[in-house]
């Protein structure tokens, strides 16, 4: 079995990438900059965009399943081509697919679900990585961010990956729809003792006010939808995505990683 692996050079599909090869599986790594992509031994990196399916002919020969992301192009817009797209992957002879969902739906996930595929969505809820946007301020000593008592249960992106890879590999994950959490739910205020912590340094959290941020974000240039989006978000985080569930281990027979092990793994970013 040959494995694709669409967004392979973000954050979750390195991930996807690296999982599959520690099972010993042949990959091909999808990317629009393949010139750019750099990655280990028994990866073959490959062009496409998915924005464009005719470009993924090439791509998809002699593929048996591929994980799909369903947005593309440099804005990350959501996926208008979703029938295209799964005309095109179930014509290759691809029998199953995993799909990384967003916080809204493209057009791709209608077209999987009505598909003949084999096919698993996989939904984080917020991502470990994501901390990474802070890692200026922890050199600083000083975070300063509204909500400091709003809780989520972040889940690691090795873990996403995880998941993902395990149900391209083994039976048993068709139509399942994994939501994937942490095993911990944790605040803003404990996350940023956490990276001090591992990375023996006291930070100071200062929390801003709603207003406040929203000005600190438009100085940074962040898009007004996207500040409405964060701020929403984070005031009151969805229950459903935020209540630790097991789900990880379930799948991977491996427990969920804490964001304690996160920040330790990536301490070097926040030094």
């Amino acid at each position: 079995m040959a494995f694709l692996v669409a967004g392979a050079t973000g954050t979750v599909g390195r991930q996807v990438v690296g999982a599959l090869r520690e099972a010993g599986a042949p990959v091909r790594a999808l990317t629009r900059r393949p010139g750019e992509a750099t990655f280990g031994p028994g990866v073959e990196v490959v062009g496409g965009d998915l924005t464009d399916a005719a470009s993924l002919a090439s791509a998809l020969h002699g593929v048996t399943a591929v994980h799909l992301i369903n947005f593309g192009g440099d804005d990350y817009a959501p996926l208008q081509n979703g029938g295209e797209l799964v005309a095109m992957i179930e014509a290759a002879g691809v029998r199953r697919v995993t799909m990384l969902a967003g916080w809204s739906e493209s057009s791709l996930e209608p077209a999987v679900r009505a598909s003949g595929l084999a096919w698993t969505m996989v939904a984080p809820t917020e991502i470990m990585a994501n901390a990474l946007e802070w890692a200026e301020e922890v050199r600083a000593g000083r975070v300063e961010r509204p909500y400091g008592d709003s809780r989520t249960a972040m889940v690691h992106e090795g873990d996403i990956g995880a998941v993902a890879a395990t149900a391209l590999l083994e039976d048993g994950h068709a139509g399942a729809e994994y939501l994937l959490t942490g095993p911990e739910r944790i605040s803003l205020r404990e996350k940023i003792a956490t990276l001090g912590s591992a990375v023996d340094r006291e930070v100071e959290f200062v929390e801003l006010t709603p207003d406040q941020a929203r000005e600190a974000m438009r100085a940074q240039g962040v898009p007004e939808h996207m500040i409405d989006f964060q701020l929403e978000v984070f005031a009151e985080p969805p229950v459903e995505y935020n209540t630790p569930n097991g789900v990880v281990e379930k799948v991977t027979g491996r427990p969920a990683r804490t964001f304690a092990q996160w920040a330790e793994q990536n301490a070097t970013a926040f030094r």
